[in-house]
């Protein structure tokens, strides 16, 4: 059976070199005579297996000497308790950006812990843009300012990095990490869960300043708290091991085609290809403001929700699998993450104008 053009806003397809790569060593990785799966996480070989994945995503993404990176388990859903259990404990405030559904629900998890505060919402126009902020916007003594820098479900992305002063700036970057550069400096944590352009499900990654760590609530769950973490090498307990070690594949892959600059260029021109498409045509509708499209999550609709439910199942039918929303807005969703090729995005391109056709209003 041939590959699909998977098109899942995560878990995600992963590049074909990697997963073939994997799979010429799952029985047995190296000389180890047994696959990483069934590894020890205390052996000497799955031990060089997380130091080199730390060192390739710290090579990736110029991740500063003064960061930390761990390999959590969780999801970054996990991270909306972790995160405030790890910094609000300077004032007891926190200022959030709710610029979809993510950053709903990590604001949610906060108010549990202390005085939280919505700097701003694009929420009353259905998230359909990221809302622009200064500096101004946030309390002064605020332990930390949180984003979420990539709306899978909408489609929007920040454009630029928040002015937040000396307040920490911490951003879940699940849904666009790797897929350009970032200046991991001007941040104090970026949180990703891994399964929508990293690696597959069950992997999480915290990148966090040296000076936030050891600032955890008093009643901070042992594995939450990202000090414990960090000085045990990201091993208190039993990592996900099996998804560090197709992380490193990942990272091995990315900077074998010449890195994040690379990416960027490459993710630029496949989401040109299809948001050129949607602006010249008066069939689908593409709901979110220009200035705030996602490179990684492309949503349209046809305005006819049977129309729509019609479109989804005849992509599928053609090869272009989970083309279908979330469940929570409905229309259709491209997830076009690092692994999506070129080719599969000019092959959406000419089924959404074949249906058109086929398919009037």
């Amino acid at each position: 059976m041939n590959r699909v053009y998977n098109f899942s806003a995560g878990p995600s397809m992963l590049p074909l070199p990697v997963l073939e790569k994997a799979a010429a060593e799952l029985v047995c990785y190296g000389n180890a005579g047994m696959s990483v799966m069934e590894m020890s996480h205390r052996s000497p070989e799955y031990e060089a297996i997380i130091v080199e994945a730390e060192n390739l995503l710290r090579q990736l993404m110029n991740i500063p000497d003064n960061y930390k990176v761990l390999f959590l388990q969780g999801g970054a859903s996990t991270q909306f308790a972790a995160v405030p259990l790890n910094l609000i404990g300077r004032s007891g405030k926190a200022d959030y950006i709710i610029s979809g559904q993510f950053s709903n629900k990590a604001y949610q998890e906060a108010l549990k812990y202390g005085n939280i505060a919505v700097a701003a919402s694009s929420k009353a126009d259905n998230f359909t843009y990221v809302p622009k902020v200064d500096r101004s916007a946030f309390r002064p003594d605020a332990s930390y300012v949180h984003i979420c820098f990539n709306n899978t479900i909408y489609g929007t992305k920040f454009y630029y990095i928040p002015d937040t002063g000396d307040i920490p700036l911490v951003a879940d970057m699940s849904s666009c990490i790797l897929s350009e550069p970032f200046d991991v400096s001007k941040f104090g944590v970026i949180y990703a869960g891994a399964q929508k352009n990293m690696a597959p499900a069950g992997l999480t990654v915290v990148i966090v300043r040296e000076d936030l760590l050891g600032n955890a609530l008093p009643y901070t769950p042992t594995m939450l708290d990202w000090k414990v973490m960090a000085e045990n090498g990201s091993m208190y307990n039993t990592p996900p091991c099996y998804c560090i070690y197709m992380a490193k594949l990942v990272y091995e892959y990315l900077l074998s085609l010449g890195g994040l600059e690379v990416m960027k260029k490459m993710n630029e021109e496949k989401a040109k290809i299809l948001y050129d498409y949607l602006d010249n045509q008066d069939y689908y509708i593409a709901p979110v403001k220009p200035e705030s499209r996602s490179m990684m999550n492309v949503t349209f609709v046809t305005g006819n929700p049977d129309l729509d439910k019609k479109f989804a199942k005849e992509a599928a039918e053609a090869g272009l699998k989970n083309l279908k929303g979330h469940r929570s807005v409905g229309g259709m969703r491209a997830s076009i993450y690092n692994a999506m090729p070129r080719e599969g995005v000019e092959k959406l391109v000419e089924f959404m104008a074949d249906f058109a056709k086929k398919n009037p209003k």
